[in-house]
Protein backbone atom coordinates (compact mmCIF):
# COMPACT_ATOMS: atom_id res chain seq x y z
CA UNK A 1 0.00 0.00 0.00
CA UNK A 2 2.94 2.35 0.48
CA UNK A 3 3.47 2.44 -3.30
CA UNK A 4 -0.19 3.42 -3.77
CA UNK A 5 0.29 6.20 -1.21
CA UNK A 6 3.29 7.58 -3.09
CA UNK A 7 1.33 7.53 -6.38
CA UNK A 8 -1.50 9.39 -4.66
CA UNK A 9 0.88 11.98 -3.22
CA UNK A 10 2.51 12.48 -6.63
CA UNK A 11 -0.93 13.21 -8.07
CA UNK A 12 -1.60 15.79 -5.36
CA UNK A 13 1.52 17.69 -6.37
CA UNK A 14 1.29 17.23 -10.14
CA UNK A 15 -2.47 17.54 -10.71
CA UNK A 16 -3.82 19.51 -7.75
CA UNK A 17 -0.74 21.62 -6.99
CA UNK A 18 -0.86 20.91 -3.25
CA UNK A 19 1.85 22.56 -1.18
CA UNK A 20 4.81 20.56 0.09
CA UNK A 21 3.63 20.98 3.70
CA UNK A 22 0.22 19.52 2.86
CA UNK A 23 1.76 16.58 1.02
CA UNK A 24 4.08 15.88 3.96
CA UNK A 25 1.11 15.93 6.36
CA UNK A 26 -0.84 13.54 4.11
CA UNK A 27 2.18 11.23 3.89
CA UNK A 28 2.54 11.09 7.67
CA UNK A 29 -1.18 10.49 8.21
CA UNK A 30 -1.45 7.78 5.55
CA UNK A 31 1.73 5.98 6.58
CA UNK A 32 0.45 5.91 10.17
CA UNK A 33 -2.84 4.55 8.83
CA UNK A 34 -1.20 1.79 6.78
CA UNK A 35 1.24 0.78 9.51
CA UNK A 36 -1.63 0.48 11.98
CA UNK A 37 -3.60 -1.77 9.65
CA UNK A 38 -0.62 -3.97 8.87
CA UNK A 39 0.13 -4.35 12.56
CA UNK A 40 -3.35 -4.83 13.98
CA UNK A 41 -5.24 -6.55 11.15
CA UNK A 42 -2.34 -8.02 9.12
CA UNK A 43 -3.73 -6.23 6.07
CA UNK A 44 -1.26 -5.77 3.23
CA UNK A 45 -3.55 -4.73 0.37
CA UNK A 46 -6.01 -1.84 0.09
CA UNK A 47 -8.75 -4.11 -1.29
CA UNK A 48 -8.80 -5.98 2.06
CA UNK A 49 -9.90 -2.88 3.98
CA UNK A 50 -13.59 -2.67 4.88
CA UNK A 51 -15.70 0.16 6.24
CA UNK A 52 -15.72 -1.67 9.62
CA UNK A 53 -11.91 -1.55 9.67
CA UNK A 54 -11.99 2.19 8.99
CA UNK A 55 -14.61 2.82 11.65
CA UNK A 56 -12.50 0.94 14.20
CA UNK A 57 -9.41 2.95 13.20
CA UNK A 58 -11.17 6.30 13.63
CA UNK A 59 -12.51 5.17 17.01
CA UNK A 60 -8.92 4.49 18.00
CA UNK A 61 -7.84 7.97 16.94
CA UNK A 62 -10.58 9.57 19.01
CA UNK A 63 -10.36 7.23 21.97
CA UNK A 64 -7.03 5.44 22.32
CA UNK A 65 -4.81 8.25 21.07
CA UNK A 66 -7.17 11.06 22.07
CA UNK A 67 -6.17 13.30 19.19
CA UNK A 68 -7.74 16.74 18.99
CA UNK A 69 -10.85 16.97 16.81
CA UNK A 70 -9.03 19.03 14.18
CA UNK A 71 -6.28 16.41 13.94
CA UNK A 72 -8.76 13.57 13.57
CA UNK A 73 -10.65 15.55 10.92
CA UNK A 74 -7.44 16.03 8.93
CA UNK A 75 -6.56 12.33 9.14
CA UNK A 76 -10.06 11.32 8.05
CA UNK A 77 -9.88 13.76 5.12
CA UNK A 78 -6.56 12.22 4.04
CA UNK A 79 -8.00 8.70 4.19
CA UNK A 80 -11.11 9.64 2.22
CA UNK A 81 -9.04 11.45 -0.44
CA UNK A 82 -6.73 8.44 -0.73
CA UNK A 83 -9.55 5.97 -1.29
CA UNK A 84 -11.28 8.32 -3.73
CA UNK A 85 -8.03 8.35 -5.70
CA UNK A 86 -7.78 4.54 -5.66
CA UNK A 87 -11.34 4.19 -6.99
CA UNK A 88 -11.06 6.95 -9.61
CA UNK A 89 -7.81 5.45 -10.94
CA UNK A 90 -9.15 1.90 -11.10
CA UNK A 91 -7.17 0.41 -8.20
CA UNK A 92 -10.41 -0.34 -6.31
CA UNK A 93 -13.96 -0.94 -7.47
CA UNK A 94 -15.63 0.33 -4.27
CA UNK A 95 -14.77 3.01 -1.74
CA UNK A 96 -14.82 1.67 1.87
CA UNK A 97 -14.48 5.22 3.22
CA UNK A 98 -17.69 6.52 1.64
CA UNK A 99 -19.62 6.18 4.94
CA UNK A 100 -16.78 7.34 7.19
CA UNK A 101 -17.72 10.10 9.62
CA UNK A 102 -17.37 13.54 8.10
CA UNK A 103 -15.01 15.81 10.05
CA UNK A 104 -17.70 18.00 11.63
CA UNK A 105 -19.20 14.95 13.38
CA UNK A 106 -15.90 14.43 15.19
CA UNK A 107 -16.24 17.73 17.06
CA UNK A 108 -19.06 16.47 19.27
CA UNK A 109 -18.56 16.06 23.01
CA UNK A 110 -17.76 12.54 24.25
CA UNK A 111 -20.89 10.41 24.49
CA UNK A 112 -21.79 8.98 27.90
CA UNK A 113 -24.74 6.77 28.77
CA UNK A 114 -26.58 6.72 32.08
CA UNK A 115 -25.60 4.60 35.06
CA UNK A 116 -28.81 2.63 34.58
CA UNK A 117 -27.89 1.87 30.97
CA UNK A 118 -24.39 0.79 31.99
CA UNK A 119 -25.87 -1.57 34.57
CA UNK A 120 -28.11 -3.09 31.91
CA UNK A 121 -25.05 -3.79 29.76
CA UNK A 122 -23.09 -5.28 32.65
CA UNK A 123 -26.03 -7.44 33.74
CA UNK A 124 -26.58 -8.71 30.20
CA UNK A 125 -23.00 -9.96 30.03
CA UNK A 126 -23.25 -11.42 33.52
CA UNK A 127 -26.37 -13.35 32.52
CA UNK A 128 -24.77 -14.74 29.36
CA UNK A 129 -24.14 -18.48 29.65
CA UNK A 130 -20.89 -20.27 28.94
CA UNK A 131 -17.24 -19.38 28.61
CA UNK A 132 -17.78 -16.26 26.51
CA UNK A 133 -20.25 -14.96 29.06
CA UNK A 134 -17.59 -15.21 31.77
CA UNK A 135 -15.08 -13.43 29.56
CA UNK A 136 -17.51 -10.74 28.41
CA UNK A 137 -18.66 -10.03 31.96
CA UNK A 138 -15.08 -9.62 33.20
CA UNK A 139 -14.20 -7.53 30.16
CA UNK A 140 -17.07 -5.05 30.51
CA UNK A 141 -16.68 -4.85 34.29
CA UNK A 142 -13.01 -3.94 33.92
CA UNK A 143 -13.72 -1.44 31.14
CA UNK A 144 -16.27 0.44 33.22
CA UNK A 145 -14.49 0.07 36.57
CA UNK A 146 -11.22 1.52 35.27
CA UNK A 147 -12.08 3.81 32.35
CA UNK A 148 -9.18 2.32 30.41
CA UNK A 149 -8.80 2.90 26.70
CA UNK A 150 -9.78 0.00 24.45
CA UNK A 151 -6.18 -0.61 23.38
CA UNK A 152 -5.08 -0.67 27.01
CA UNK A 153 -7.69 -3.27 27.97
CA UNK A 154 -6.86 -5.66 25.12
CA UNK A 155 -3.14 -5.22 25.87
CA UNK A 156 -3.56 -6.40 29.47
CA UNK A 157 -1.57 -9.48 30.48
CA UNK A 158 -2.23 -11.88 33.33
CA UNK A 159 0.51 -10.31 35.44
CA UNK A 160 -1.03 -6.84 35.18
CA UNK A 161 -3.75 -7.69 37.71
CA UNK A 162 -2.56 -7.11 41.27
CA UNK A 163 -4.90 -9.21 43.39
CA UNK A 164 -3.34 -8.26 46.69
CA UNK A 165 -3.39 -4.56 45.86
CA UNK A 166 -6.87 -4.84 44.25
CA UNK A 167 -5.75 -2.89 41.21
CA UNK A 168 -4.58 -3.21 37.61
CA UNK A 169 -1.35 -1.93 36.08
CA UNK A 170 -2.02 -0.21 32.80
CA UNK A 171 0.62 0.87 30.26
CA UNK A 172 -0.35 3.39 27.57
CA UNK A 173 1.19 3.36 24.09
CA UNK A 174 3.49 6.21 25.15
CA UNK A 175 5.04 3.90 27.76
CA UNK A 176 3.57 5.66 30.78
CA UNK A 177 2.15 3.36 33.43
CA UNK A 178 -0.66 4.05 35.86
CA UNK A 179 -2.24 1.95 38.59
CA UNK A 180 -6.04 1.88 38.66
CA UNK A 181 -8.07 0.43 41.55
CA UNK A 182 -10.57 -2.38 40.96
CA UNK A 183 -13.74 -2.65 43.02
CA UNK A 184 -15.10 -5.95 44.31
CA UNK A 185 -17.58 -6.56 41.49
CA UNK A 186 -14.91 -6.33 38.81
CA UNK A 187 -12.52 -8.48 40.84
CA UNK A 188 -15.21 -11.14 41.27
CA UNK A 189 -15.95 -11.16 37.54
CA UNK A 190 -12.24 -11.47 36.72
CA UNK A 191 -11.79 -14.30 39.19
CA UNK A 192 -14.70 -16.28 37.74
CA UNK A 193 -13.36 -15.77 34.21
CA UNK A 194 -9.87 -16.93 35.18
CA UNK A 195 -11.14 -19.93 37.16
CA UNK A 196 -13.76 -21.23 34.76
CA UNK A 197 -13.37 -19.48 31.40
CA UNK A 198 -9.93 -18.48 30.23
CA UNK A 199 -8.40 -21.95 30.61
CA UNK A 200 -10.97 -23.29 28.14
CA UNK A 201 -10.18 -20.58 25.60
CA UNK A 202 -6.38 -20.67 25.73
CA UNK A 203 -4.52 -22.85 23.21
CA UNK A 204 -0.90 -22.07 24.05
CA UNK A 205 0.42 -22.54 27.59
CA UNK A 206 2.68 -19.50 27.23
CA UNK A 207 -0.14 -17.14 26.19
CA UNK A 208 0.07 -14.08 28.48
CA UNK A 209 -2.96 -12.11 27.26
CA UNK A 210 -5.68 -11.63 29.86
CA UNK A 211 -8.63 -11.46 27.47
CA UNK A 212 -8.76 -14.06 24.71
CA UNK A 213 -10.90 -14.60 21.63
CA UNK A 214 -12.43 -17.91 20.54
CA UNK A 215 -9.16 -18.85 18.79
CA UNK A 216 -7.24 -18.57 22.05
CA UNK A 217 -5.44 -15.43 20.91
CA UNK A 218 -5.39 -11.92 22.34
CA UNK A 219 -8.69 -10.15 21.86
CA UNK A 220 -8.46 -7.29 19.35
CA UNK A 221 -10.07 -3.85 19.44
CA UNK A 222 -12.32 -4.97 16.59
CA UNK A 223 -13.39 -8.04 18.56
CA UNK A 224 -14.11 -5.94 21.64
CA UNK A 225 -16.22 -3.57 19.55
CA UNK A 226 -18.31 -6.49 18.26
CA UNK A 227 -18.86 -7.73 21.83
CA UNK A 228 -20.13 -4.30 22.89
CA UNK A 229 -22.46 -4.14 19.87
CA UNK A 230 -23.94 -7.52 20.78
CA UNK A 231 -24.98 -6.49 24.28
CA UNK A 232 -26.13 -3.02 23.24
CA UNK A 233 -28.45 -4.70 20.75
CA UNK A 234 -29.68 -7.19 23.36
CA UNK A 235 -30.61 -4.61 25.99
CA UNK A 236 -32.06 -2.17 23.48
CA UNK A 237 -30.03 0.97 24.17
CA UNK A 238 -31.21 3.39 21.54
CA UNK A 239 -28.08 5.57 21.25
CA UNK A 240 -24.72 4.91 19.66
CA UNK A 241 -22.47 2.95 22.05
CA UNK A 242 -18.85 2.11 21.32
CA UNK A 243 -16.15 0.60 23.55
CA UNK A 244 -15.03 4.15 24.34
CA UNK A 245 -18.53 5.01 25.57
CA UNK A 246 -17.79 3.08 28.77
CA UNK A 247 -14.62 5.16 29.26
CA UNK A 248 -16.61 8.35 28.72
CA UNK A 249 -19.34 7.11 31.08
CA UNK A 250 -16.78 6.18 33.75
CA UNK A 251 -15.40 9.73 33.74
CA UNK A 252 -18.79 11.41 33.60
CA UNK A 253 -20.25 9.33 36.43
CA UNK A 254 -17.22 9.98 38.64
CA UNK A 255 -17.55 13.73 38.14
CA UNK A 256 -21.30 13.52 38.73
CA UNK A 257 -20.49 11.82 42.03
CA UNK A 258 -18.27 14.68 43.13
CA UNK A 259 -14.83 13.36 42.17
CA UNK A 260 -12.08 15.92 41.69
CA UNK A 261 -11.17 16.57 38.06
CA UNK A 262 -7.47 16.04 38.86
CA UNK A 263 -8.25 12.61 40.29
CA UNK A 264 -10.20 11.70 37.16
CA UNK A 265 -7.33 12.99 35.01
CA UNK A 266 -4.95 10.60 36.75
CA UNK A 267 -7.28 7.62 36.36
CA UNK A 268 -7.84 8.30 32.66
CA UNK A 269 -4.17 8.94 31.98
CA UNK A 270 -4.69 12.34 30.36
CA UNK A 271 -1.52 14.35 29.89
CA UNK A 272 -3.44 17.64 29.91
CA UNK A 273 -6.16 18.66 32.36
CA UNK A 274 -8.04 20.36 29.50
CA UNK A 275 -8.78 16.93 27.99
CA UNK A 276 -10.41 15.81 31.24
CA UNK A 277 -12.33 19.06 31.68
CA UNK A 278 -14.39 18.21 28.60
CA UNK A 279 -16.15 15.63 30.79
CA UNK A 280 -17.27 18.32 33.22
CA UNK A 281 -19.40 19.72 30.40
CA UNK A 282 -20.79 16.25 29.66
CA UNK A 283 -21.59 15.76 33.36
CA UNK A 284 -23.35 19.13 33.51
CA UNK A 285 -25.38 18.35 30.41
CA UNK A 286 -26.43 15.01 31.91
CA UNK A 287 -27.56 16.67 35.15
CA UNK A 288 -29.54 19.35 33.31
CA UNK A 289 -31.29 16.79 31.08
CA UNK A 290 -32.28 14.50 33.98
Amino acid sequence: MHQEIESFLDSLQAEKRYSLNTVVAYRNDLNQFVNSFQGEFSIVSSDQITKEHLFSYVLGLKGDREYASATVARKVAAIKSFFHYLVSHGFLSQDPSSELDSPHVLKNLPTAISEEQVQRLLNAAQNENGIRGLRDSALLEVLYATGMRVSEVVDLNLGDVDWEGRCVHCVHMDGKERVIPLHQRSLDALQMYLQDGRGKLVHQDDERALFLNHRGQRLTRQGLWLIIKKYVREVGIGVSVTPHTLRHSFATHLLNGGADVRQVQGLLGHANISTTQVYTQVAQDKRHSS
